[in-house]
């Protein structure tokens, strides 16, 4: 079998950001996949899935609703290995068209202070596992290390 594209990222040098994972035409649309990379994988603990639960449903949410690009959002769900999140987007686009989309998100999901959007039983196959204070942290952590003052080397893939 052929390797997926994802696995062929070398995963040793990635560092924290927000790197185009794919782009694949569907029908007469691009549809652009974003890995928001919010561990250092391998290298760094990876995020509890309760943490990343409530950061999926405060991003989706969020995200969902947002005035300029709901209409354009296909997708946002945390990564298997627990080190970050993939957004699927409607367009062509590059990294830096969505650090302003992303710090946006994330200032949502750090300041949050409430019930979680869909953290209920009938709204969620796993309801309890959240962590509404821990998601406050991840976010926060990601927007002062990364986004905040972003530049290549976490908006481009290594080789």
């Amino acid at each position: 079998m052929d390797k997926i594209p994802s696995f062929t990222i070398n995963h040793e040098k990635l560092k924290r950001g927000l790197y185009v994972s794919r782009k694949d035409q569907v029908g007469d649309e691009i549809l652009t996949t974003f890995d928001i990379r919010m561990k250092e994988p391998n290298r760094e603990p990876v995020m509890n899935t309760a943490e990343l639960h409530t950061i999926e449903h405060l991003g989706a949410t969020f995200l969902r609703n947002h005035p300029e690009f709901k209409e354009d959002i296909i997708y946002f769900g945390p990564m298997g290995c627990r080190t970050g999140n993939y957004l699927v987007m409607k367009g062509d686009l590059n990294s830096k068209d969505i650090v302003p989309l992303m710090t946006e998100m994330f200032e949502f999901i750090r300041d949050f202070d409430g019930d979680i959007p869909g953290a209920l039983p009938r709204d969620c196959g796993n309801y309890l596992d959240q962590n509404l204070g821990m998601a406050n942290y991840e976010a926060d952590k990601f927007l002062n290390e990364v986004l905040y003052d972003i530049n290549e080397e976490n908006l481009i893939y290594p080789v």
